[in-house]
């Protein structure tokens, strides 16, 4: 149970760090802040089944998508958190490394180019977007600093434990 309520934490620290991240791009490079409304609205249409979408605007709205996107971030960001928990154990969380977080950053990128970004209509790795490959970098910042997320709430809850 010590695992999975450490995995929780790591889970939100990360997602939090992440949209931190977010924020300083977007106040300080100009770069558009994440939507979470599409993404909440493909979460909404799961529950019918329909995993991928040509283009997601053209799915039927969902009154409460923005909430759900966020829902569904920080859950994802929770779960993520929960898995690098149960593989890593006890022994990383009494004297956490950056490197099987930052392994679980890098696997969880495959998720969006594989699932999230084609259930969006966006291709497999936003293919189909004509800034496909900046897209692709900030993916992988982005879950390098999901990582860092990680590690650095591990290293928290190791300091206060």
């Amino acid at each position: 149970m010590e695992l999975l309520l450490k995995g929780f934490g790591i889970g939100i620290g990360a997602t939090a760090l992440m949209d931190l991240w977010a924020v300083f791009l977007w106040k300080v490079c100009g770069q558009a802040r994440p939507n979470w409304a599409p993404v909440g609205r493909w979460f909404w249409h799961l529950k019918n089944g329909t995993v991928f979408h040509d283009d997601i605007a053209r799915a039927e709205p969902y009154a409460h998508e923005r909430a759900l996107g966020w829902i569904g971030h920080y859950a994802v960001g929770i779960l993520y958190g929960v898995v690098l928990a149960l593989l890593a154990g006890a022994a990383w969380f009494a004297s956490p490394t950056f490197l099987p977080a930052w392994i679980l950053g890098m696997v969880t990128v495959g998720a969006g180019w594989f699932l999230l970004q084609p259930g969006l209509g966006l291709g497999i790795a936003a293919s189909k977007l004509p800034n496909a490959n900046k897209v692709r970098l900030f993916n992988l910042v982005s879950h390098t600093v999901f990582a860092l997320g990680l590690y650095g709430t591990a290293l928290l809850i190791a300091c206060v434990a």
